[in-house]
């Protein structure tokens, strides 16, 4: 199958096709004397997988590494991926289901419990926050642990929410004092990270000291995160409440 071929049969333009090629993520089996690119079946066949793998938002440069692992196995590769679209589908599901309500309540068409009005509010967070960060987590974390997280912040009782909005006010004041000690080693220091630790149990699906340790770093190589610690509590509190979460995970 010839370039022009393949792009009409999966939609990926040309130029797409070449780029992928030029970073050997899709090298076609076979040149023709006059240039033209040939695609096999297997070419095709890796094609699709590519296609899963973006559809999941997986970065050009993982899903090559991905693919050209020896130990790659194509079942178990599709297997996983319908289990991991099924929960993106399920993710989507929700919001435009939240959407519709919204929409109807808006035009006056039906009423929406409190119970409902939180599951929108809970959607919208998650909407919000992969619009903003979420290339930055899939890319740290993985498309399925990001689903996984957003599953569990889907489940939050309002009580919970609750809870959580009170841990991280008591995380705040903590750091601010963890701050002025001076010290990230110290036992208020220790405190801080642990209610940091606490605060993420709400929103991750499995926590690891790996991952703490990770999102710390993300916090100090990104202005955005950066913010918002330094905001809330004063300048310098994020790479404070970095240092002290590297000592809190050893």
């Amino acid at each position: 199958m010839l370039i022009n071929e393949l792009a009409k049969l999966s939609g990926v333009s040309k130029r797409a096709l070449r780029y992928y090629d030029e970073i050997g993520l899709l090298t076609p089996s076979d040149t023709r004397d006059n240039g033209y690119r040939q695609y096999s079946v297997t070419d095709i066949d890796r094609l699709q997988q590519i296609l899963f793998y973006r559809e999941l938002d997986f970065k050009l440069e993982e899903i090559k590494r991905i693919l050209d692992a020896p130990e790659f196995n194509v079942n178990q590769a599709l297997r996983k991926q319908h289990e991991m679209l099924e929960k993106k589908r399920d993710y989507l599901d929700g919001l435009i289901t939240t959407i519709q309500n919204t929409i109807q309540v808006m035009e006056g068409e039906k009423m929406m419990t409190n119970e409902q009005k939180f599951e929108a509010f809970k959607n919208k967070l998650i909407e919000d926050n992969d619009k903003q960060y979420g290339e930055e987590i899939r890319g740290k974390y993985g498309e399925e642990q990001v689903l996984a997280n957003y599953g569990k912040l889907k489940n939050m009782t309002e009580e919970q929410y609750e809870s959580v909005n009170q841990l991280e006010k008591m995380l705040f004041e903590r750091l601010k004092e963890a701050k002025a000690n001076g010290d990230a080693s110290a036992e208020v220091a220790m405190e801080a990270a642990e209610l940091h630790k606490r605060w993420l149990s709400f929103y991750w699906a499995k926590y690891t000291p790996q991952a703490h340790a990770g999102l710390a770093q993300m916090y100090i190589h990104d202005e955005r995160f950066t913010a918002y610690y330094d905001d809330k509590v004063g300048k310098g509190a994020t790479q404070f409440l970095h240092d002290a979460i590297l000592e809190y995970v050893k």
